[in-house]
């Protein structure tokens, strides 16, 4: 894959994350950019794994929770940002339980929309 087609990719996959947290909280950050892009294109790299529906869902949660513990270590440390603290079974205010499982579904989606996206090559 080209340059120019990852860098889509990744714009695309952070536009699409700022759009979410746009509708969801009403506000977003400019770290989410950068962490909806990182998410997306690890979640391509998911595409073409021969895994069973609920570990594919799984996985891709646990990339968008792992990016988030990251982004939110760099980027949340005053909780500026957002702040789980509140939530459920959370961990340093940065991820939660309630969170990472919404991930699940929504992983699938855009694991589905990379593949059309981008899909793999023919043997």
């Amino acid at each position: 894959m080209g340059a120019l087609k990852k860098t889509a990719l990744f714009t695309l996959g952070g536009a699409a994350y700022v759009g979410l947290e746009l509708v969801w909280r009403g506000r977003s950050h400019g770290s989410m950019f950068l962490a909806g892009g990182s998410c997306f294109v690890l979640l391509g790299r998911l595409r073409n794994r021969p895994l069973p529906l609920p570990v594919r869902a799984l996985a891709g949660a646990g990339i968008i929770t792992g990016v988030e513990l990251m982004t939110g270590l760099i980027f949340n440390r005053h909780y500026n940002v957002w702040d789980y603290r509140d939530m459920p079974m959370q961990f340093m205010g940065q991820i939660c339980l309630p969170y990472s499982l919404l991930w699940a579904p929504l992983s699938l989606g855009a694991i589905e929309l990379y593949r059309l996206l981008d899909p793999p090559p023919k043997k």
